[in-house]
This record gives structure tokens, sequence and C-alpha cells, in this order.
């Protein structure tokens, strides 16, 4: 599937916008009905370890503003996004495990747009009994 875009400027007042795909999700879940949409800016400061292990109700997306994120769903080795790079979780029952600062000496953000089922939390901490049961489902990678 092509994702080229190309907007012609109708008031010939200047030029066009550019428009560069820079991450895709084919497949991507439903969104829950009647659910929320939210966009958050995290900021983690230097060596943060950003959240604890948590899932979220509906899927998330994310795009890497500056820095670099140490990232881990359940299942998949730990990537580093850095700046100009997207992640996807699909929500639901996957843990996510990471999402903390790659950088020892500088600040990372990543702004997240997240789909949340109607009533329910952003995001739900997985308790360690939790962890303990599925540790089998989590896949072991060193650190990029």
């Amino acid at each position: 599937m092509s994702h080229d875009h190309h907007l012609e400027n109708p008031d010939k007042s200047g030029p066009p916008p550019k428009i560069e795909v820079i991450g895709s999700v084919p497949g991507a879940p439903q969104i829950p009905q009647d659910g929320e949409a939210m966009t958050i800016l995290v900021t983690l400061p230097p060596s943060s370890p950003g959240a604890p292990p948590h899932r979220h109700s509906g899927p998330a997306y994310g795009y890497v503003i500056r820095g670099a994120i140490n990232f881990e769903l359940e299942g998949e080795p730990v990537r580093v996004v850095r700046a100009g790079g997207t992640f996807w979780e699909p929500g639901g029952d996957v843990i996510h495990y990471q999402d903390g600062n790659h950088l020892a000496d500088e600040e990372s953000a990543f702004v997240v747009t997240m789909f949340c089922a109607p009533g329910q939390p952003m995001l739900t901490v997985v308790d360690p009994e939790e962890l303990e049961a599925r540790k089998h489902l989590r896949a072991s990678s060193p650190r990029h």
C-alpha cells in the first residue's frame, strides 16, 4: 500500500505542505466502542525508568520527539526508539514493560495518543503476582 501524499495548494499563496509518513501500523486493532482518545506528552529525566509495567485498555501510538527510550512489550525484545521514531501498543491484555529513558545524561520525551475504553484509566499498573505468573511470556533481550 502506498502512503505517498501530495496536496495541491488551491490558493497558490505559498508552497503546499510536505507530508511524510513516519510510521504505520498494518492491521491495527479496533478502537474501543465509545472510547476516548487522548494525547499526552511524557518527559523523562535522565536515567528515568519510566512507568512501571502496565497495560492500556485500548491501542496507543507514540512518537519520540527528543532523546531515546527503551521500549518493551510483552513477547518482544527491548528496543531503543530514538527521536523521530514511532512505537505501537495494541492495548488490552498485553503488558508494556518499559518506556524509560535510554539516556543517562539527557531528557527524552515522547507524545502518545491512546484510545481508552469508556470509564477505564489510561494506564493500569500490573501487580507483582501477575508479572511473576506471566514471566514466561516476556522476551529476554540485552539492552541495545
